[in-house]
């Protein structure tokens, strides 16, 4: 893991960054009590806020009492519910 300052951040970022892209761990320290973790975003993923986050839950836990869902409890089930995809 590379630790480094938010200055050595802001002056090499384009070198931080493609390590990042290269699968290094990379924290930036800033200040005494301040740190941030470097990771890149894939394709696949999504970002969301807290309050989409839990609004989601909250909307498949609404499903699920209406009955709305596919219980999958063997890997034959699994299989078939993920071809239907």
């Amino acid at each position: 893991m590379l630790v480094i300052s938010s200055r050595e951040f802001r002056a090499n970022q384009k070198n931080y960054l493609d390590k990042a892209d290269e699968g290094a761990q990379i924290l930036i320290q800033r200040g005494k009590n301040k740190s941030y973790r470097l990771v890149p975003v894939v394709e696949d993923e999504t970002l969301m806020s807290k309050k989409e986050f839990f609004a989601e839950i909250e909307r498949s836990w609404e499903q699920y009492e209406k009955g709305k869902f596919t219980r999958v409890e063997t890997k034959v089930d699994l299989k078939d519910f993920l071809k239907a995809l």
